[in-house]
């Protein structure tokens, strides 16, 4: 409860904000290098997005913003990490869709609890997944894939570096009854290395880690798992499209949060400062480049979609009888 009280007091100074109704002086103003934990290494969305943030957010406060990597365990390392760091404005997370939402329902000891152990601050970018593969997987749609995989059971892999993109696949297996077998990686950076190199067949991630191999021909786009077509990757058929309602609405987002403790009004400056970054055209126009959508929201808001999203993925994972690996 006491959790809940504090969003709601930090949405509300978020609102003042926006009013123009807080004194001048701001609520939390750095004076020292603050750091933004991203859980996964260098190569994927969340580092290429945490670094546009941190560049902006450093011009903005005159304070260096580091970006510090700490990959392993999809994400559970260095999200548990940012948890026990001060409780004081100058260590922020990545918060990972995947992380947050869908490893509490496969791992029995992640090393933190998203909801007691975190408080979010702003959801920073949503998009939809890719389902990519190697040129020499003879499949260039999701139905001639399904086709494929159903004549081979099991000898075809698929590559994820995060369980948000693992589900979207468990997923696409259970609605269809195809079998792939899973490869994890650490980081979408070594899978794509993996997929390029012919080791891997197909891989699963966000369209930032792979949209210049789809224009290069190096690899091939099957579907996106969303309802709305990706700038970066022209053509691609969205899940509707490609005659798959069913996995339409799969969402990847990535947010900021920080531990727990962290004061009411720091959560409500952060909250104003991060927007501000995401709302400046040319911050939403380097996002995009990117393949991924600039999308602020206050700390109450994207503290909704994660309980949402928790329960939604906790169902689906008990109905699919989806296992941790």
């Amino acid at each position: 409860m006491i959790h809940w009280l504090r969003l709601i007091a930090a949405t509300l100074l978020c609102t003042a904000f926006l009013n123009g109704n807080v004194l001048a002086q701001p609520q939390f103003k750095p004076t020292g290098p603050v750091k933004i934990i991203v859980a996964f290494p260098p190569g994927g969305g969340t580092d290429a997005v945490s670094r546009i943030v941190a560049e902006r957010l450093t011009d903005m406060w005159r304070q260096q913003v580091i970006v510090e990597n700490r990959a392993g365990a999809q994400g559970n390392i260095g999200t548990a990490y940012a948890t026990k760091m001060p409780a004081d404005g100058y260590t922020l997370l990545i918060a990972h869709q995947g992380v947050l939402t869908v490893n509490p329902h496969l791992y029995k000891d992640m090393g933190f609890d998203p909801f007691k152990d975190l408080a979010p601050v702003a959801r920073v970018t949503q998009q939809p997944f890719v389902l990519v593969a190697h040129p020499s997987v003879p499949a260039n749609n999701l139905k001639e894939l399904e086709a494929l995989a159903k004549s081979k059971p099991g000898k075809l892999n698929y590559g994820s570096s995060a369980t948000g993109p693992q589900l979207a696949v468990e997923l696409f297996k259970y609605n269809t009854g195809s079998d792939l077998m899973h490869v994890a990686y650490k980081g979408a950076g070594p899978a794509v290395i993996d997929l390029l190199g012919g080791n891997i067949d197909l891989l699963v991630a966000n369209p930032t880690s792979v949209a210049q191999h789809v224009k290069s021909g190096k690899l091939k786009a099957i579907v996106l798992f969303g309802k709305d077509p990706v700038g970066v990757l022209p053509g691609v058929p969205t899940a509707i499209d490609a005659g798959y309602p069913a996995l339409a609405d799969i969402p990847e987002w990535y947010g900021l949060a920080v531990p727990a403790a962290t004061p009411a009004a720091v959560i409500a400056q952060l909250n104003h400062d991060i927007n501000a970054v995401l709302n400046d055209p040319a911050v939403k126009q380097r996002i995009s480049d990117l393949g991924l959508n600039a999308s602020p929201t206050t700390p109450a808001d994207f503290a909704q979609q994660i309980r949402r999203d928790y329960d939604r993925w906790g169902a689906l994972i008990q109905k699919a009888g989806i296992k941790g690996e």
